[in-house]
């Protein structure tokens, strides 16, 4: 074992055992491939009868293309062919939860033409189309070639595996095949054949230095067409158990917001050691980034876009009962990570503070807060509502800091400054006027209403 193996060896010691230090760490690895769901990706919904071709829709793809069944396409691993129609058809998928920036494969098999429309000619040389993801190039390929072939016999398929990178242009990218064959006396069938689609992903690091006010825009999607507005979609989930929320574990996370004061700075301009006991109090509030994208455009904030985020509790506890979208976060969440999710929280704590002459005595509050991303989503897959909601955390505990330290300049200025005082315009020199020994007791008052004051007065 040599002396990389052995250090490898005992850091994973050390920090299995909660024992290695930050600066210790070993270089994070490069990140894995992940999947991405890429839906009907054999294209066997709906079911089909018989060989095809067929028109008819294809679950969770855009574009009218012919479809065929396995055997008919020459395929033994129960996945359908699509013959893109000529003149520019497209075959059309946006790839679910990919966010811009994502490093993206795509794997497919194409074929000629199967159809017993085909003749020799059309498909000797292969066949050519274009495959595009959002933010990538377009790619332009040729089908391989089936030599032999003569028009009213059916193809047998000559199936090629490829592959397909690019990196994400925007969110959730579109993935698209066009065809190119342009020939006005190609039949229409008679075109290139896609099957089998997958797709993985290399995500982009998580920014955790984002701020809870700055949770970035929110989109909404129908099918695989982009919505102009959050409103659709929002409209739909609030229906009672219409949608539900599905959080992204991969960009979900906990921290540490930014330390603020909480109460008063107490400064002891004294020459004695203070001590004395007081109440701090201090809430924290959730935020969406579905509100913050309404704000962003400069739009009132939709009646049915309102999650439990206002920082008004009674306003929050009211939209925590009315609003079925945030019943669906808060079910997923629970769901998920095994705890309850708050909206809101408050707190107070008793602090006894010691503090010494010339210094100032403070309490600092660190909340510790979750975010949480992820997409409301139809039953059906009509509308998707991409969403971050950040909030305060259950999990780790705040940080309340109990802090002493020196005067600023303003602080020891204030601590030197003369207390209020007045002249005495006349005779400020001059000696005691007279002496007051509190021997003879006031007279009590005797008008009506007269407040009776006790004290005395001087004996000449």
């Amino acid at each position: 074992m040599n002396r990389t193996t052995l250090l490898r060896t005992a850091l994973a010691a050390l920090g299995s055992a909660g024992l290695l230090l930050p600066g210790a760490a070993p270089a994070a690895a490069a990140p894995a491939a992940q999947p991405v769901p890429v839906l009907n990706g054999d294209f066997a919904e709906p079911a089909m009868k018989g060989d095809g071709p067929t028109t008819v829709g294809i679950d969770h793809w855009t574009g009218t293309n012919q479809r065929y069944s396995p055997t008919a396409s020459g395929r033994t691993d129960g996945s359908h062919g699509v013959a893109l129609q000529k003149d520019g058809n497209t075959l059309q998928q946006r790839l679910r939860g990919v966010r811009a920036g994502a490093a993206v494969t795509v794997t497919y098999e194409d074929s000629p033409a199967v159809s017993k429309e085909c003749t020799g000619e059309q498909v000797a040389g292969g066949q050519p189309y274009t495959v595009q993801g959002s933010g990538g190039t377009v790619r332009e390929t040729t089908t391989a070639g089936e030599a032999g072939r003569s028009k009213g016999t059916p193809g047998k398929g000559v199936w090629t595996a490829r592959g397909y990178t690019f990196t994400a242009g925007e969110n959730e990218p579109l993935l698209t095949f066009t065809s190119r064959v342009a020939d006005s006396k190609t039949h229409v069938t008679c075109t290139p054949m896609i099957a089998r689609i997958r797709a993985t992903e290399v995500p982009v690091a998580v920014d955790r230095t984002v701020g809870k006010t700055a949770l970035g825009t929110s989109e909404a999607y129908k099918g695989n067409d982009r919505e102009s507005t959050l409103h659709n979609a929002a409209a739909a989930c609030n229906g009672e158990n219409a949608c539900v929320f599905r959080p992204d574990t991969r960009t979900s996370f906990r921290y540490y917001d930014q330390a603020r004061v909480v109460g008063e700075a107490f400064v002891n301009c004294t020459r004695n050691t203070l001590e004395h006991t007081r109440l701090v109090s201090f809430a924290e509030r959730s935020h969406d980034s579905v509100a913050q994208t309404y704000a962003d455009a400069g739009l009132a904030l939709n009646e049915v876009a309102r999650l439990p985020t206002t920082g008004v509790r009674e306003e929050d506890e009211k939209r925590l009962k009315e609003r079925p979208m945030a019943t669906q976060f808060a079910l997923a969440y629970e769901k998920t990570w095994q705890r309850p999710w708050q909206w809101f929280s408050s707190d107070q704590r008793t602090v006894v503070e010691r503090i010494q002459p010339g210094e100032v005595s403070w309490i600092e509050l660190q909340p510790s807060r979750e975010r949480v991303e992820g997409w409301f989503l139809g039953k059906k897959d009509d509308y998707r509502l991409h969403a971050v909601i950040d909030g305060p955390s259950r999990t780790v505990p705040d940080r309340l800091l109990q802090r002493t330290g020196p005067m600023s300049e303003a602080e020891k200025q204030r601590c030197a400054a003369a207390r209020p005082m007045t002249t005495t315009p006349v005779g400020a020199d001059a000696p005691a006027s007279s002496s007051d020994k509190g021997l003879v007791k006031m007279p009590a008052p005797t008008a009506p209403g007269a407040r009776a004051v006790s004290g005395t007065v001087p004996l000449d």
